[in-house]
């Protein structure tokens, strides 16, 4: 009987109700809104370390990561071939060779990140193809390289010109070569921009003298989420006294401690957008109770109990907050799905965001978690301000409130 007579009272006044669930409403909508930008920020940060070098997780040699030197290298064996491929959360796995040299022309020479892949595994986790911005990518077993164009630049090189590369090989051997340009690529980071040698993985173990060596094996997740559990599994299949299991975290702890620090100030944010949103609804009950208070005072001078008026009161508000939640969430979904797919350009910041190696672009993140989060938080938030109205009607003078 209470849920059906508070269900009659809403719409017995259309405007004001219709102006109590718009209040909600647009809270749950700038809520969800203003969280997938948040959290898409933090998953673009992430996508774009991990897409360049990392991977979500790396396997190598016990030691490599602590000391990255091709003297850290290990053998490549069937197992690493088989369990890559075999677990159904990881989609790709890409081999890898890489040291440093330094990279020559004429009179002009720097030191550079020497890398050897193969093409068509590095494009599944790194993406490598889509950098190219002249000339072509080689083949496995091709004695053509890609060089950064920032590099190219510097050292005067072109497509079709040769590189010479020194440097120290496997086991101290020496590393020298003359090895011809067949592309370019390009990074948004600048220090990197100026230091990377692509070649085949072959070509890289000839050149450093460590035929069948790996320095690490990137793997790429079809969850990024479940980066710890293809972790442990690793672990518990690989001998790890001879190889050493990270995930994208423990990699790049300075990029975890920086989004924490972010989300920090973040939470600083939603805290006053939410105390805004608080005295927005708060400011419409307010309006609600006012308006409203002959009706009570008549009710309860022919006989209604208080506390049963407040019940249904409660109820009212308890239906215009699941009303307003429900179509904030559905209205929200679409807006963070088109910015997800078309996310927004700062193209006057390019710049800056190219000096950290992130793309200029903010994207939302599609997470039922902050819809449902957001949408519990506001309704929590109404229900709390509906404590007003409630003592009100608890407190109410029925001569008092039916006084013009």
């Amino acid at each position: 009987m209470y849920l059906t007579l508070a269900w009659r009272n809403l719409w017995r006044n259309m405007s004001r109700t219709l102006i109590t669930i718009l209040s909600v409403f647009f809270a749950v909508l700038l809520a969800n809104f203003m969280r997938s930008v948040q959290e898409g920020s933090y998953s673009k940060m992430v996508e774009n370390m991990v897409s360049f070098f990392t991977g979500y997780v790396q396997i190598h040699d016990n030691g490599y990561w602590d000391e990255q030197i091709i003297d850290n290298s290990f053998e490549v064996v069937p197992v690493l071939e088989q369990l890559t491929t075999e677990d159904k959360e990881i989609t790709s796995a890409a081999p890898r060779l890489r040291s440093v040299a330094l990279v020559a022309h004429r009179d002009v020479s720097r030191a550079a990140m020497v890398i050897g892949v193969d093409p068509e595994k590095e494009q599944l986790v790194t993406g490598l193809k889509n950098k190219v911005v002249a000339g072509k990518i080689f083949e496995n077993g091709e004695r053509s390289i890609l060089i950064s164009d920032g590099l190219a630049e510097k050292l005067g090189l072109g497509i079709g010109d040769s590189l010479v590369l020194l440097g120290a090989g496997y086991h101290g051997s020496m590393a020298n070569d003359l090895l011809p340009i067949g592309g370019l690529v390009h990074f948004g980071n600048p220090d990197l921009n100026k230091r990377i040698v692509y070649m085949s993985i072959e070509t890289a173990q000839e050149f450093f003298g460590a035929p069948n060596r790996l320095t690490d094996y990137a793997l790429q997740l079809d969850d990024a989420d479940k980066s710890k559990e293809i972790v442990k599994s690793l672990r518990a299949e690989l001998d790890t006294s001879t190889y050493e299991i990270m995930d994208w975290e423990e990699m790049t702890p300075e990029l975890i401690q920086m989004i924490e620090a972010d989300r920090g100030g973040g939470v600083i944010f939603m805290g006053i957008l939410y105390l805004i949103i608080g005295f927005g609804i708060f400011g419409t009950l307010l309006m609600m109770t006012a308006e409203r208070k002959y009706e009570f005072g008549v009710l309860v001078a022919i006989g209604m109990k208080k506390w049963r008026l407040g019940l249904v009161l409660f109820f009212e508000i308890l239906f215009m907050a699941a009303l307003g939640v429900l179509l904030g969430s559905l209205f929200a979904l679409p807006l963070v799905t088109y910015f997800h797919f078309n996310p927004i350009e700062f193209t006057s910041m390019a710049d800056a965001y190219a000096e950290f190696g992130i793309e200029p672009i903010l994207p939302t993140k599609i997470d039922p978690q902050i819809f449902l989060s957001q949408g519990i938080f506001v309704f929590f938030i109404t229900i709390v301000m509906s404590v007003y109205p409630l003592l009100k009607v608890l407190g109410l003078n029925p001569i008092d409130s039916m006084k013009a």
